[in-house]
């Protein structure tokens, strides 16, 4: 295992924010999970669903590209060359792509379904092969300059490219395992590597922005990063209300405006987190954040599978809501024991390993 940024050179805010992402996350699954489908008409129950499936998922995206290049750089400050750090990235994002069908194997072991099930599209599956890409885009560039605009150009790229791409007559002649990472295929797909890899590109901007700021420059950087996010906003906004420049394009899914309008709202999110950072440690949103992708590993198959299947759309939305709160608990409980055990253990195990580290 690539082991994570050593905890000296974390930068705490963004694993505090990560942790509010894995409450979202959370959040959405045991709703839609658990919710009854008298209650699921309601205006409360698709704002839950809505920010849990608008915000987690962008949320961890966005920053496993900050952390991949925050992860890089500080190898190499550390005496790693660039091209031994790229390597290890790119093994990185490797690594999680081949976790995306480990993680697939575990849920059809224990939950059963058709054998295809273990080709789904999930957001690991575009998170490790976002990666694999970002690292190669890092390795090309020649400093911090090039490289943010190599990362700022592709989020553009990617963008633009998805309605285009989802309109395609070309797409439908791919393989069908492959033409899921391109556009959405009912249940085979849960995220397509277009749009959701522009939020990693983004990310890894963001990251070589954040690796240049000295100590002294980190709480002007992060207000600069409020402005620009505040500016993506705006001009989403705006251009939503523009004549469509796509035949075929959906505002929620597929629209570029869609997309800036929430890489906007992550912008300002991280300045938001540094901000509140300052006034308190959060030590304990940190501890969630840098757990994430163990508390990912066994929430889903709780939440969805047959471990749960007496509460399936069986709960009252206020009752759902209670029961995120007290697994979330749980979770957090789940979390400190693990760590426990990593402590007292030499060892590296897959446990320790951040979902965006």
């Amino acid at each position: 295992m690539i082991p994570p940024v050593p905890a000296a050179e974390r930068k705490g805010h963004l694993d505090w924010l990560r942790g509010v992402g894995v409450l979202v996350m959370i959040q959405g699954h045991v709703i839609d999970s658990w919710t009854r489908a008298a209650d699921r008409d309601g205006a409360a129950y698709h704002w839950i669903t809505f920010v849990g499936g608008a915000g987690g998922a962008p949320v961890f995206l966005f920053l496993a590209g900050v952390a991949l290049v925050l992860a890089a750089s500080s190898r190499i400050r550390r005496g790693l060359s660039e091209p031994a750090a790229a390597a290890r990235a790119l093994a990185r994002g490797w690594q999680i792509f081949g976790l995306a069908f480990l993680f697939r194997l575990q849920s059809w072991a224990i939950s059963g379904g058709p054998p295809r099930a273990l080709l789904k599209v999930d957001i690991l599956n575009v998170m490790g092969l976002s990666m694999v890409v970002a690292a190669l885009l890092w390795r090309a560039g020649r400093g911090n300059r090039s490289r943010a605009l190599l990362f700022a150009a592709a989020t553009v790229v990617v963008a633009m490219l998805t309605p285009v791409v989802r309109a395609s007559g070309l797409v439908g002649v791919l393989p069908d395992p492959i033409e899921w990472y391109l556009r959405p295929a009912g249940s085979a797909t849960t995220f397509t590597l277009l749009p959701w890899s522009g939020f990693l590109l983004a990310g890894c901007a963001v990251g070589v922005w954040l690796d240049g700021l000295t100590i002294a420059r980190e709480r002007r950087g992060h207000t600069v990063l409020a402005g620009a996010g505040a500016a993506l906003i705006a001009g989403g906004y705006a251009a939503s209300l523009l004549p469509p420049l796509y035949a075929q394009t959906s505002f929620w899914t597929s629209s570029p405006t869609f997309f800036f309008i929430r890489l906007g709202i992550l912008l300002a999110l991280v300045a938001v987190a540094h901000a509140w950072n300052r006034l308190d440690d959060g030590r304990r949103m940190r501890e969630f954040g840098r757990s994430s992708l163990f508390v990912y590993w066994i929430h889903v198959e709780i939440v969805y599978g047959v471990l749960s299947t007496g509460l399936h759309r069986r709960l009252p939305l206020e009752s759902a809501y209670l029961a995120f709160v007290l697994f979330s608990l749980f979770l957090y409980g789940v979390v400190k024991v693990k760590q426990r055990v990593y402590d007292r253990s030499p060892a590296p195990t897959l446990v320790r390993t951040p979902l965006s580290t």
